[in-house]
């Protein structure tokens, strides 16, 4: 399906998290897809349509730290699948599923270009969990048991040359030179945008945004 950027939440997919929060107990919405794609922006619309039913939880809270990355080898590639703590990401779901206490999950922050823990409270009585990230679908690299820990995952679609763009421009914004940014974008970010893409496939619904 096509979301109208006018309509920041088509009707379908508002019908859709209804139905999934009438069963009337707790359920985990993924939204899937390539850096740039408009993930975030997505879950927004959900949050702002159903405020007091649901909290965001980015998988991009389980970034490993930058500290981290270096003295592994692998921060001139973050973002790639194994630069994320894969494990301590499926805990969480299942804390969240089981929904017996207040969960509080990290959450990534851009500005520190690191995660912080205990970010995001998630209370117990919280009906819809959204989480978001590139790898909810994966099948490898320690991601392989998200998929069966969501009741119902979608992929988001952008066009090619909007999401680059728009990855550009958040790199440029987060401290990268214009040059710098637009290389991480057509390398290491496409690199794993080429990866998700393999993913789709395993989604239940596909959204096309933009």
């Amino acid at each position: 399906m096509t979301a109208n950027p006018a309509e920041p939440l088509p009707r379908v997919l508002r019908e859709r998290v209804q139905e999934l929060l009438d069963t009337g107990r707790r359920r985990v919405l993924g939204i899937a897809g390539a850096p740039g794609a408009g993930k975030s922006t997505l879950s927004a619309a959900l949050l702002d349509a159903f405020p007091a039913q649901c909290v965001v939880v980015p998988m991009d809270g389980f970034h490993l730290a930058q500290s981290e990355l270096e003295r592994i080898g692998r921060a001139t590639r973050k973002g790639a699948p194994d630069t994320f703590d894969a494990a301590g990401y499926v805990a969480l779901l299942r804390r969240l599923r089981a929904a017996e206490e207040t969960v509080y999950a990290p959450e990534y922050r851009r500005e520190l270009h690191n995660p912080v823990a205990g970010a995001i409270a998630v209370p117990v009585d919280v009906p819809l969990v959204i989480t978001e990230g590139n790898y909810l679908l994966l099948a490898d690299h320690g991601f392989a048991p998200v998929r069966g820990l969501l009741d119902e995952c979608w992929f988001v679609d952008l066009a090619e040359d909007v999401r680059i763009e728009r990855l550009v421009r958040r790199h440029v914004a987060t401290g990268k030179a214009p040059e710098a940014a637009r290389a991480w974008t057509l390398g290491p970010d496409q690199r794993n945008a080429d990866l998700v893409a393999g993913t789709a496939a395993r989604a239940d619904r596909r959204v096309r945004v933009g």
